[in-house]
């Protein structure tokens, strides 16, 4: 009882020092116990503490990949559709729009719609999707007067003239005139064509002109100068030298100078007669004969994926700066 009453008189300022003693002995021994823990991660070995964090991230990335996969599984219809060939990602977007594609006999008409290839029955156009074939990738030497699509509704003659027989559906990528003639890029890789048409002003070109009348080293200089592009004399195929009265020429430009080019030569009395696409990029017509076309070696492939790769990280630091 007297002990109690001792401490119960006790004044204000011994309580709270004892308090801070207690708070104090907690503290230290907090303090040890993580001096402890880390003796023992200091004294672990480099191997285990790597192996460790190995485990840790295989476990997250196989969720990781778990989860990517179930997302995967359903991609947006004109995807499936573009990557199956049976059209274009543009075309089977316009396909979707119509109300030409069902899903499980449901018709659908919105371009934000997923489906999954493998569960899913998909049908575009009249044609059932099925499971995705070998990717195919052509260069076709079209001849003027050729439109360059598949079908043509004014009945002229179209690139599918020149693939009669091929076991395969492939589409062309970007556009070339009718009057003109040269390279054209055929694939029923999807993917591919979208990058491509995205970078397509991009790409470096090269084409052959004819244009009327000659024209001097200077008007070259002068003329490219002003149309942005860069303009060289060529062997002339199919004039007498010194004689012709129209002379080709070899003009690099992007896709996206083209009229300007026109305008250019126009102005200067010296319209475009021909005009005749070499290259496309790393791809070039040169040994195909016209109206014949070949198919692109897996080497070609990886130089024009790579081509394309280049253009986006380039665009991406335009947008950076």
């Amino acid at each position: 009882m007297k002990s109690r009453r001792r401490r119960e008189r006790r004044a204000p300022e011994e309580v709270a020092s004892d308090e801070w003693r207690v708070a104090r002995k907690a503290k230290i021994k907090i303090n040890a116990e993580d001096a402890e823990g880390s003796a023992q991660r200091a004294r672990r070995r480099p191997g285990e503490l790597k192996t460790k964090k190995r485990l840790q991230k295989s476990r997250s990335s196989r969720l990781r990949d778990k989860k990517r996969a179930e997302g995967l599984m359903e991609e947006r219809l004109q995807k499936i559709i573009a990557r199956a060939g049976i059209a274009s990602r543009r075309h089977a977007e316009q396909l979707i729009l119509s109300g030409q594609v069902r899903v499980n006999g449901k018709v659908v008409t919105e371009l934000g719609t997923k489906a999954d290839p493998a569960k899913d029955k998909i049908e575009a156009g009249g044609r059932t999707v099925k499971e995705e074939e070998g990717h195919v990738y052509l260069l076709l030497h079209k001849p003027p007067e050729v439109v360059s699509a598949l079908a043509d509704p004014e009945g002229r003659r179209t690139l599918r003239n020149f693939l009669r027989g091929f076991p395969q559906r492939v589409y062309p990528v970007g556009n070339l005139e009718y009057t003109s003639s040269g390279l054209v890029f055929l694939t029923n890789d999807g993917d591919l064509a979208a990058a491509l048409l995205k970078k397509w002003d991009e790409i470096e070109q090269v084409v052959y002109i004819k244009v009327k009348g000659k024209l001097t080293l200077d008007d070259l200089h002068r003329l490219g100068r002003e149309a942005g592009v860069r303009m060289n004399t060529i062997r002339q195929p199919d004039a007498t030298r010194g004689r012709g009265a129209n002379f080709w020429y070899e003009v690099r430009m992007k896709a996206a100078k083209r009229e300007g080019l026109k305008r250019v030569l126009m102005k200067g009395s010296h319209p475009i007669e021909k005009f005749k696409r070499i290259g496309l990029g790393p791809l070039t017509i040169e040994g195909v004969p016209q109206g014949r076309y070949r198919v692109m070696e897996t080497g070609e492939v990886g130089t024009l994926r790579k081509t394309v790769a280049q253009g986006e990280k380039i665009t991406r630091r335009r947008g950076e700066r």
